[in-house]
């Protein structure tokens, strides 16, 4: 397992080994004590998994406190382009982004942890996205930012994505008081 920080402070791209053959390939994309090892503690608690056409976006989502999640996040057929932002008011990354795209060739994953916004755009239909959660989901403390946001600036690649109505509700990022 190869793992890489990215440019966002704890944010981590992490590269499973890979062993294939004429049969087809195996890959370990959990291991508790191999995450330990690299500093992620994070009990997991709730899996999830979606499926969406080309061009749905889904995002920027997040938890408040005390329902914060962290996220490992990965792409079981398919491909997305992955988005996170900092939304932990004293990193020096705060407001930031990244974009990494995951796809089932790569079969790349990003840890996430609590304090960043997270979404993706599919760029294949039928992409299957799947991702551990640190926390359950709770309605009461879920929140959006805006995709779209001129201050976060995230070139999504895409003019007009199938967005939820959630979604394009989001709040802008001037402005945003993060509970983070």
């Amino acid at each position: 397992m190869k793992i890489t920080k990215s440019p966002l402070k704890d944010l981590l791209i992490i590269e499973p080994a890979i062993f294939e053959d004429k049969r087809g390939y195996f890959f370990e994309s959990y291991n508790i004590e191999k995450f330990n090892s690299i500093g992620v503690s994070h009990q997991f608690v709730q899996d999830n998994q979606s499926l969406s056409q080309k061009g749905v976006l889904r995002g920027l989502h997040f938890q408040n406190p005390p329902f914060a999640q962290g996220k490992l996040v990965r792409v079981i057929k398919g491909a997305v382009l992955d988005v996170t932002v900092d939304i932990r008011k004293d990193s020096e990354t705060y407001g930031r982004h990244f974009v990494f795209e995951l796809n089932e060739k790569n079969k790349s994953m990003l840890f996430i942890p609590p304090g960043f916004a997270h979404g993706f755009l599919t760029l294949e239909d039928n992409t299957i996205f799947f991702y551990k959660c640190t926390n359950y989901y709770n309605k009461a403390s879920e929140d959006t930012l805006l995709w779209s946001d001129s201050t976060l600036n995230i070139d999504w690649k895409i003019q007009n994505p199938i967005i939820s109505e959630k979604d394009m509700e989001g709040k802008p990022f001037h402005g945003f008081l993060s509970l983070f």
